[in-house]
């Protein structure tokens, strides 16, 4: 056999062992704009003698005509298993998307590492997550949990600004088998490393139902992060938000990351008029150290990218219990403020509904570094809420008493006091909100 027909045979026996991650890349990328790199890297030294390729696929593609680089596990070889040569394939495409300044998406499907590679595949491991730690906040990363991912490739997905779960997908450090053992009892994989149950890891996660609507999602993301202010009709209202929807509302093409933890706090980006911005919704109730961290994080996300920060405020205050005490919800509290104090673009807060003690000084107050703060006219801000307050005020009154001191709360947190005293920037009409936000989002950022 010449050389030639040996090398049709190789390739073709490459592409049979991987030609289900290959079908998902086609999935999420431009038809035929797929190139791949690396296709004969092995770890032995069999050049043209080992067909089933090196347990993951790289090349580079587009997605909607923006360019993007592809590291897709190939589950079919080894069960994706991480090995030094793989580690070292993905940290080259990584290098390769560091010099096209292109964004990342990776296809994760693994069982862990290969155990007899011994040391070796840690320090490949090391090397990979230093790369793609490095990118955090420079170049976008997109992680698709395919299938089952456990072990090291499990921690690739933290270092992605989006994490995409499909409904077989499962994402865990340890494996279910394990976690089942120690249990002493059969644990589900979706109980495990699911969407759902992943609540409190903090990834700023999305279910998606095809990786087709990945695809769509992350698109929708990069045009967002791209497109340049466009300018917008400032007489269109919103007369909805006058019969209480949601603030978040006035957001075009909305993508919300992270549904699956603290309902308390939806983190979305949208556009606002046609200028992308990265906003916060208070759903009321309190707040606690992961719905901080949740907003911590996006604050993060929103100064990597330069994104205009909006947050739409309702909130009774922060969880009084001794759990809440005694967690990391002081440390999360100077964590997200140190993170607001770097967002460079404009910063701009709405008082939707309630804003209360450290809630308001956090996320609404001009002190903490907002350029611009309205309030619809049926807000309240104060120092405790009303029945709080009432209850400190009158503890020892009569059951009257105390029914007053509320009222008199209720008047005291009135948003007129804070803007007779220069705190706010105005009080609204809820159905002009986007009216505001577009005026002073083209101000701030001329």
């Amino acid at each position: 056999m010449n050389k030639i027909e040996q090398l049709k045979d190789v390739k073709a026996a490459l592409r049979g062992a991987g030609k289900e991650v290959r079908a998902g890349i086609r999935q999420i990328c431009d038809e035929d704009s797929f190139v791949e790199l690396s296709a004969l890297r092995f770890s032995r030294e069999q050049i043209l003698g080992d067909t089933e390729g090196e347990g993951v696929v790289t090349g580079f593609a587009t997605i909607g005509g923006y360019p993007f680089y592809f590291i897709a596990q190939n589950f079919e070889s080894n069960f994706g298993a991480l090995t030094q040569a793989n580690c070292d394939k993905i940290a080259r495409a990584l290098d390769a998307a560091e010099k096209a300044q292109a964004p990342v998406v990776y296809l994760l499907r693994s069982q862990g590492a290969k155990i007899e590679e011994g040391v070796g595949v840690l320090e490949g491991i090391a090397q990979l997550m230093r790369k793609a730690a490095q990118f955090k906040g420079t170049l976008p990363q997109y992680a698709v949990v395919v299938g089952e991912v456990y072990g090291s490739a499990a921690a690739l997905a933290s270092m992605c600004d989006v994490v995409f779960f499909l409904k077989e997908s499962a994402l865990a450090l340890t494996s279910p088998f394990v976690l089942s053992a120690k249990a002493g009892k059969s644990l589900k994989r979706e109980e495990v490393g699911g969407y759902d149950s992943l609540g409190r890891a903090g990834l700023p996660a999305m279910e998606v139902a095809s990786l087709q609507e990945a695809a769509g999602h992350i698109l929708a993301i990069t045009e967002l992060l791209n497109e340049p202010m466009i300018d917008a009709d400032l007489n269109t209202s919103v007369p909805a938000l006058n019969d209480g929807a949601a603030a978040s509302s006035v957001l075009e093409g909305a993508v919300e990351l992270g549904a699956n933890a603290c309902p308390e706090v939806r983190t979305m980006l949208g556009r606002v008029g046609g200028i992308s911005v990265a906003a916060v919704q208070l759903n009321g109730g309190h707040l606690n150290a992961l719905s901080v961290r949740k907003v911590r994080d996006f604050a993060e996300f929103a100064s990597c990218y330069d994104l205009p920060f909006v947050t739409f405020v309702d909130c009774e205050g922060f969880e009084e219990s001794m759990d809440s005490n005694n967690s990391l919800l002081m440390k999360e509290i100077g964590e997200y403020m140190g993170m607001l104090d770097n967002i460079g673009a404009a910063k701009i807060s709405v008082v939707t509904g309630q804003a209360s003690g450290l809630c308001y000084a956090l996320f609404a107050s001009k002190s903490a570094g907002f350029d611009y703060s309205f309030a619809f006219a049926s807000a309240q801000i104060a120092l405790f809420d009303g029945a709080r307050n009432a209850e400190i005020v009158s503890a020892a009154q009569t059951p009257e008493a105390r029914a007053e001191a509320a009222e008199n709360a209720q008047a005291d947190a009135d948003p007129v006091w804070a803007a007779q005293n220069g705190y706010l920037d105005d009080i609204i009409e809820p159905q002009f909100l986007r009216q505001y936000l577009i005026a002073s989002l083209q101000m701030l950022m001329r």
